[in-house]
């Protein structure tokens, strides 16, 4: 009787594992967002295959840096602002707070114009694309529950696996791949403000707060931990290689010639895309993508300023609590939604301010993990700090990537 019942610990453990998927694999699909993508895009379409070894190799940091906001939020048990608080006082808080806030709003209206210049794709103006992004996104976060958020947010962010499709249909040389790639021209100042570019679009800081506040108020526990570190290894891998999708298939299609295309608009890369994969194929699996990667990183980003704002101000925030119950929380991720979708609306779609909006993530990256890695080291216990040769890779890998970052910022912007 004792041998029937050993099965049942494992059952349950697996389908424990299951269950508690969601935080890490949510926030790796909201990074590959309408910004990424059109940024993928511009990528592609001027230097080919070049900047496709930038995406790859950021892979490791990616899952390092997020893997980080993990083990604060099951061994702390608290948000990233609200650690930051309590650790260096409430002037970094509100600079934390500040970034997020720039951040937020910046991804927000890079959403949002993904949202409308696919409606615009099909003749369906932003008047009313628009109003319905912002009920759907309101609707889907006022059911006051991570796990149906979580469900919801991934079934719509699995629309971006059209991504590959689309790349493979481009059939993209892979021998011309590698050749491009060993001359890499590092001296040219608006190919290292693109680089910058995909850096910015790689670490959004929003990412740090959200996942690190959904695991806090998920209350994951110390034996969760395998669950969540695989989860974010998963997703890191996989956000890279959609944006790797776009990048491989708009190089396909745009820079065939041999010339640099400066595009500017979301159905532009569509137009494209559809020379190769055909006219209603193309353009129903672009769409669907972008649409897919611009509503759930809408959700992801507007919950993530809900969330550090009430980890710095001190408000009731929890997706577990009734919008009766904390106002705050609720409120400041309608009018973050709303706000930026209004923005949008009076805004002409161009593709040089999803651009611009990732450079700027990218001259945030040294504070963001600055303070992310002074928290890992300060706020967790000896067992469960990084510390010795991994705290050296993840510092040093950190500040070479954040350097090259704002090199290639401040170059491209001085060109």
């Amino acid at each position: 009787m004792s041998g029937a019942s050993l099965p049942k610990p494992k059952t349950s453990r697996n389908l424990r594992w299951l269950a508690l998927w969601g935080p890490g694999l949510l926030v790796m699909l909201a990074d590959c967002d309408a910004g990424n993508v059109v940024t993928a895009a511009q990528a592609g379409a001027q230097w080919g295959l070049q900047l496709l070894v930038v995406l790859l190799v950021l892979i490791p940091l990616l899952y390092m840096v997020q893997e980080l906001t993990v083990r604060l939020g099951i061994f702390a048990g608290r948000g990233h602002g609200e650690l930051i608080r309590s650790n260096f006082g409430p002037v970094w808080a509100w600079i934390s707070a500040a970034g997020l806030v720039i951040a937020v709003l910046g991804s927000l209206v890079t959403e949002f114009t993904g949202v409308a210049g696919i409606g615009e794709m099909y003749g369906v103006s932003r008047s009313l694309t628009l109003p319905l992004a912002v009920f759907a996104l309101i609707a889907v976060v006022l059911t006051g529950s991570h796990k149906r958020v979580d469900k919801a947010a991934i079934l719509i962010g699995a629309f971006e696996l059209t991504f590959f499709v689309v790349a493979w249909k481009a059939h993209p040389d892979i021998r011309n791949a590698f050749q491009q790639i060993k001359s890499l021209p590092f001296s040219n100042r608006q190919f290292g403000y693109m680089a910058a570019a995909l850096i910015g679009a790689t670490f959004n800081p929003w990412m740090v707060f959200y996942q690190q506040a959904a695991v806090a108020d998920k209350k994951l526990t110390a034996q969760d931990y395998g669950a969540a570190r695989a989860e974010t290894a998963l997703g890191a891998v996989l956000t890279q290689l959609l944006t790797a999708a776009v990048l491989v298939a708009a190089a396909a299609t745009l820079s065939g010639d041999g010339k640099p295309h400066a595009l500017e608009s979301v159905g532009e890369i569509s137009d494209a895309l559809a020379t190769v994969v055909g006219p209603h194929a193309g353009r129903f699996l672009f769409s669907a993508g972008v649409l897919g990667a611009s509503m759930v990183a809408a959700i992801v980003c507007s919950l993530s300023l809900a969330w550090g704002l009430g980890e710095v101000a001190g408000y009731k925030r929890s997706l577990e609590d009734r919008p009766t119950g904390a106002p705050w929380f609720y409120g400041v991720y309608i009018v973050s939604v709303a706000g930026s979708a209004y923005l949008v609306w009076l805004a002409p779609n161009l593709v040089s301010l999803n651009v611009a909006a990732q450079v700027v993530n990218a001259l945030m990256l040294p504070l963001v993990v600055g303070l992310l890695i002074a928290l890992s080291v300060t706020s967790l216990s000896r067992q469960h700090r990084p510390r010795g040769l991994y705290l050296w890779l993840v510092s040093g890998v950190a500040a070479l990537v954040s350097v090259a970052a704002i090199v290639g910022a401040v170059s491209g912007w001085m060109s």
